[in-house]
């Protein structure tokens, strides 16, 4: 039985812990959690299946606070349902160590499900995780054995629906029918500028219900008894997903910013705290939980822990009935790469002409499927330019959850979102797709991967202005830098079918999202030699080598093969050359710095390097007189082979930025930067013979 009266003092006391707790640290946003208590408490108390003692428990429902500026709504939450998050750590909120910063941190703290800032994106990434969910029991029988009923809860704001994102994400979830989601909208509208119709005045019911959502009103969400009223009828499906538009009132209780946009984003201040306790009849002293409280939420915490117990009897009693499908169910739950699959997928690579790195990538894909069902993706209305079907592996859809092709249509950052509430779930490698340039509206989502160290993989294609006709709309310049800023996130570009094996395997290996770029047009493989040389998960390798080389040239990608070709016309020359590939920066340094002088020693001074995207960021490992080779400017439509020439990216034109930059003349206007008694004889105080 619900006690309202309990559940009420309950809810208070999640309002007065964050305004205490805002207040204290004198930044926060107090208004969403008072006016999303009565709810939140209701969810968590009796609907949301949950289990303290194990925040991991894979039969959870999962709760994403998609307005994570409220997150001390959660954190009250976790600490009054006894996660371990100590009284403490709700005083010590946004400071340094905390396990309560200003926005929920997953892997931070126990009991987060997902990182949460940027609005719309836990909104987004909860469409992922139903997905997710429901893969992964179609595809070991828990749907039929009634082992996988669990929900996908969200609190929303006014700020998640006026993103872009949570349009792309809402319209692909009424589209796959994914009822495991139940949105509550806090609709209290305010924003920090004022009321919400200085900018939004959208029918938000009437919109969803176009998505095929099914939309309840409620219309007080800050009366206990009607949240509880609507989240009954919400939890029993009726094939679509649920939006709950609930009418609160931001800063509930504080008599004076109750309903006022000076309640959303700072503290109350210490006069109004002390108003809201009074108004709310809670107890004196800060930071105070009533006894009555503390056992009315432990009783039913105690239920919670034995509701999931036996859930787990059932489960463990399901997966020994069949010995197969324990294995099966455990290469879900653990994400299992073999051990041997960098040899696997070698082994399957297309080395016999010159392909594409998508195209050898594509199958790839099909013998990383094979030896990884956790795999599992799709592309953003793509695949067939992207090469990212799996071959029989179906289509996932409303009536096909077991599907493996994901069609995410053409909502990029939507795509990007979903692939990280699919990785959070717990039970995919998600891997999502697009032409590279458009890795520019997935951005966002790719940070937040990164932030929570996910496991997922990027394939992006057309990396380069290679694309030709469609022109500099299509053709990526400074994506690969933008990447490359984002901390934690692995970009490889491999150079032809044997580095694409490898990145494939250094991506399935990872701890953390990789991003893989891939070309459209043809790249020849490396002859048998060249190719036992290569060692993807070292970042860059030693490709050619003459002994007392001169100059080194580095590469990635499809510029790879120029530096080898470059390198045959300086050895016509009698330069000594060193060719690398270096297929990704962050793989090469993490390596230890004696690896990383070999590859480029530092007495070296020639070096180049030659990729088909901005320069930015190779002076650190060209070095100061080094020379870089990039386009520093948008690309242009025409036939890729006209750009090769007009761009200089042919060996020929190489060899002339290399002799402009490096070899010195005999005549007065000498202006190489080295020091005297050159060989060349010129008398430039700054030559060296180089």
């Amino acid at each position: 039985m619900y006690d309202l009266d309990k559940a009420l003092k309950a809810a208070n006391t999640v309002r007065m812990l964050s305004a205490e707790a805002i207040q204290k640290a004198k930044s926060g946003h107090p208004g969403m959690p008072l006016g999303c208590a009565d709810y939140a408490m209701t969810l968590w108390y009796k609907y949301m299946r949950h289990n303290p003692k194990n925040p991991a428990w894979i039969g959870r429902d999962r709760f994403v606070l998609s307005a994570g500026h409220g997150s001390m709504l959660e954190y009250s939450l976790l600490h009054l349902f006894e996660y371990g998050l100590s009284m403490d750590e709700l005083k010590n909120f946004r400071q340094w160590g905390s396990k309560t910063p200003g926005h929920p941190e997953f892997g931070h703290t126990a009991g987060v499900d997902i990182t949460t800032g940027p609005l719309g994106s836990g909104f987004a990434s909860a469409i992922g995780m139903a997905i997710a969910k429901r893969h992964f029991a179609a595809k070991t029988g828990l749907d039929k054995a009634n082992l996988s009923n669990n929900k996908i809860y969200v609190i929303a704001g006014d700020g998640c629906m006026m993103e872009g994102v949570s349009s792309e994400a809402a319209s692909l979830a009424g589209h796959l029918a994914l009822d495991e989601l139940v949105v509550f909208y806090d609709d209290n509208r305010i924003t920090i500028e004022g009321k919400t119709d200085l900018a939004f005045s959208e029918n938000v019911a009437a919109r969803f219900a176009a998505y095929n959502w099914r939309v309840i009103t409620l219309e007080n969400a800050n009366n206990i008894a009607l949240c509880d009223s609507a989240l009954s009828e919400a939890v029993k499906s009726d094939g679509r997903p649920t939006l709950i538009i609930g009418k609160t009132k931001i800063g509930f209780g504080a008599p004076n910013k109750q309903g006022k946009s000076s309640s959303h984003g700072e503290p109350l201040g210490v006069d109004e705290v002390e108003a809201l306790r009074q108004n709310l009849d809670m107890p004196k002293g800060e930071f105070t939980v009533l006894p009555e409280v503390t056992a009315f939420l432990h009783e039913r915490v105690e239920e919670l822990v034995a509701e999931a117990a036996e859930w787990d009897k059932k489960f463990q009693a399901f997966i020994e009935a069949d010995a197969e499908r324990a294995k099966l169910v455990g290469t879900y739950l653990n994400c299992t790469v073999p051990a041997d699959i960098k040899a696997q997928l070698l082994a399957a690579a297309p080395l016999d002409k010159p392909i594409a790195s998508r195209a050898s990538s594509g199958v790839v894909l099909q013998k990383a499927a094979e030896l990884v069902p956790a795999l599992f993706g799709g592309a953003a209305d793509l695949a067939p330019s992207t090469k990212t079907d799996i071959k029989d592996g179906g289509d996932f859809s409303a009536d096909t959850p077991e599907g493996r092709n994901l069609h995410f249509g053409v909502r990029e950052l939507a795509m990007g979102c979903a692939g990280n509430g699919m990785a959070l779930y717990g039970t995919a490698i998600p891997y999502t797709s697009t032409f590279f340039v458009f890795s520019d509206f997935m951005k966002p989502a790719i940070r937040l991967a990164a932030l929570m160290k996910l496991h997922e993989i990027y394939v992006f294609t057309h990396d380069s202005f290679y694309v030709g006709e469609d022109g500099p709309t299509h053709e990526p310049i400074e994506q690969i830098a933008m990447l490359r800023t984002i901390p934690g996130l692995t970009v490889i570009r491999p150079a032809e079918a044997n580095e694409v094996a490898q990145a494939w395997a250094a991506a399935l290996q990872a701890d953390g999202p990789v991003a893989l770029l891939l070309t459209r047009q043809d790249l020849r493989p490396y002859d048998a030699e060249t190719a036992k040389k290569v060692d993807v998960s070292k970042g860059a390798f030693v490709l050619e080598d003459d002994e007392d080389f001169d100059i080194i040239l580095v590469a990635t990608g499809s510029e790879v093969s120029l530096a080898l070709d470059t390198a045959k016309l300086l050895r016509e020359t009698d330069v000594k050359v060193r060719v690398v590939s270096m297929p990704s920066q962050e793989l090469f340094m993490q390596q230890d710095l004696d690896y990383r002088e070999e590859i480029l020693p530092s007495w070296c001074l020639c070096c180049v390097s030659i990729e088909a995207g901005t320069t930015f960021g190779w002076e650190r490992f060209v070095g100061k007189d080094g020379l870089t080779i990039g386009l520093d400017h948008f690309g242009a439509s025409a036939p890729y082979k006209v750009l090769t020439e007009k761009f200089g990216f042919t060996p020929e034109g190489v060899l002339a930025r290399i002799s402009e930059h490096f070899i010195c003349t005999d005549d007065d206007d000498c202006n190489c930067s080295c020091e005297s008694d050159c060989e060349c004889g010129c008398s430039d105080e700054k030559c060296t013979d180089r």
